[in-house]
């Protein structure tokens, strides 16, 4: 299964499970960098639910990072609200997050 193809069952779950956790990844006014997408890669790797914060601009200007950010990475966006996002990726070997069944 692709994490693309999450079922809202599964985004439901996984934002429970991203409620109480602070954004690790942050984007400033410079915008998105080689450095920000590598460091997400390596949180997704890390932890597989991750929370960007992105202090930019408009909220077009946001949807396009974080569209940036999963297309990149190969995450899914779980949910955004404001300014932060909660990206998902399963681990290919090891997965830590069990996703409930369809």
């Amino acid at each position: 299964m692709t994490t693309a193809t999450l079922s809202e069952k599964q985004r439901k779950y996984l934002r429970g499970l991203g409620h109480g956790r602070d954004p690790i990844v942050m984007i400033g006014q410079s915008g998105l960098s080689a450095g920000v997408t590598r460091e997400l890669d390596l949180a997704l790797d890390t932890h597989e639910l991750v929370k960007v914060r992105a202090r930019v601009g408009d909220r077009e200007q946001r949807d396009a990072i974080f569209a940036q950010l999963t297309a990149q990475t190969g995450s899914s966006m779980v949910q955004r609200i404001g300014n932060v996002a909660l990206l998902y990726r399963r681990h290919k070997e090891k997965p830590k997050i069990i996703l409930p069944a369809d």
